[in-house]
């Protein structure tokens, strides 16, 4: 692809590249492994104190995503398709009355 940009563009870009490496925030690993989210990276994705991430490692990075409500329901529901074989229809009255009956025992 590179090939076909003209010899300017292709410097441009690696001098884009240099210049976003070294002004990318940094962080410090503390004594207990925690690290703080540098607050342009929190505010550029609206991050707030109690959201919760999902850490995982990409090709030896540590990539750290927000946890959405659209997103955790997405992920909940491919769990269920993969290890129940399908969606499956939940009866929500039945799983109230079964969990009272279970701790009560009277329904």
């Amino acid at each position: 692809m590179t090939a076909f940009l003209p010899l300017i563009m292709i410097e441009q870009f690696k001098y884009l590249r240099v210049l976003l490496y070294y002004c990318m925030p940094e962080t410090v690993v503390t004594r207990k492994y925690q690290v703080t989210i540098p607050k342009e990276v929190r505010e550029a994705l609206g991050i707030k104190m109690g959201d919760k991430l999902i850490v995982k490692v990409e090709d030896g990075k540590i990539i750290m995503e927000p946890v959405r409500a659209q997103d955790a329901l997405k992920r909940l529901s491919m769990l269920a398709d993969r290890y129940l074989g399908g969606p499956r229809a939940i009866d929500a009255v039945k799983l109230v009355e079964e969990s009272i009956e279970r701790e009560t025992g009277i329904y």
